[in-house]
């Protein structure tokens, strides 16, 4: 079973100008002290997800455990070490089918409801979100506000992951509230490294 670090960057494709970008900012999360990563790619073709997804592999090492966002077949393809699904994304057990029991599942949840239904699956871990407004996504979904982490906690002893709209100013209260970790997009773009230095300063 994975264990989850207090702070879950996720490297989503769109936020950077070319690959080059992505994998440097991979490399200073790392050298950071960063332990876990999610690669996110909504837009890429399969072909050049699994070539980024395996240079991100072949860069981090065995140090960096890395997880895919939706595709469970390059989950697979580039040896990553977890996958993660959404609500419009394979079911947790479909995913769990295509991984096998040994990978790391985790699943996207907005509301109490979702995360209930999701609690009695075998994902390893859930995500609670988004907490507080966000620009991540195009879509996103209501917000939950801590208020929304608390209840989460309340309905599952599976470890939470907190996301969205989560900075170094915030996320102290966002586990306080009861996450176990917290994912971060945006508040790591510039200077991952200082950046991400700070935020496990604030989350040890």
């Amino acid at each position: 079973m994975l264990r989850l670090p207090r702070l879950y960057p996720i490297l989503d494709a769109v936020c950077f100008a070319d690959a080059a970008g992505m994998f440097a900012a991979a490399e200073e999360l790392a050298a950071a002290g960063v332990t876990l990563l999610q690669y996110r790619n909504k837009s890429g073709n399969a072909r050049s997800m699994l070539g980024e997804a395996r240079e991100l592999r072949s860069r981090l090492g065995a140090v960096v455990k890395l997880i895919m966002n939706d595709r469970a077949d390059l989950c697979l393809a580039a040896g990553f070490d977890g996958l993660h699904v959404g609500q419009d994304d394979l079911s947790p057990e479909s995913a769990r089918r295509i991984v096998g029991p040994t990978l790391c599942l985790g699943v996207s949840t907005h509301n109490p409801e979702q995360l209930s239904e999701a609690n009695k699956t075998s994902a390893d871990y859930l995500a609670i979100g988004p907490v507080f407004a966000t620009t991540s996504k195009a879509n996103p979904n209501p917000v939950v506000g801590l208020e929304g982490v608390r209840r989460a906690r309340e309905l599952t002893s599976t470890p939470l992951v907190a996301i969205g709209g989560i900075t170094r100013a915030n996320a102290r209260s966002v586990i306080d509230a009861g996450a176990d970790a917290v994912a971060v997009i945006s508040d790591l773009l510039l200077a991952p490294r200082k950046s991400a230095e700070e935020f496990l300063k604030i989350l040890r």
